[in-house]
């Protein structure tokens, strides 16, 4: 089904938006990526909150509320990754060390960068 169509009779353009068709802008928005981040929080938004989704999802708010939050969570954990890296001591020379180590350790720094940022911003 396509998102845009055109009523031949008016010219108004529409957009789909879940279900419905509503009246879309002059211009067509922008699309925005979000990303895994973005969409765990949608899935948490319809599980818990429901009536903020709804809020968010009528006043076309939703994709730009969630691409907004996949950037801000990206952000966190790559700067949560750099400074667990830097504190475990995790450089080239393990990796010619011993790189089975080394990919133990990001395996687990990795692992806890993404525990903090779902605790702390998907599901907050």
């Amino acid at each position: 089904m396509e998102k845009y169509i055109t009523d031949e009779q008016t010219g108004l353009q529409y957009e789909l938006v879940g279900d419905y068709f509503l009246i879309a802008g002059d211009e067509k928005p922008e699309e925005q990526h979000i990303g895994i981040w973005g969409q765990q929080h949608l899935r948490y938004l319809k599980e818990r909150h429901r009536v903020c989704y709804v809020n968010l999802l009528t006043s076309s708010r939703l994709n730009s509320y969630l691409a907004d939050i996949d950037r801000q969570a990206e952000e966190l954990f790559s700067g949560l990754v750099t400074q667990m890296v830097e504190a475990e001591g995790i450089t080239e020379k393990l990796k010619a060390v011993d790189p089975m180590a080394l990919v133990r350790k990001m395996i687990a720094t990795r692992s806890s960068a993404t525990e903090s940022v779902t605790n702390n911003l998907i599901y907050a």
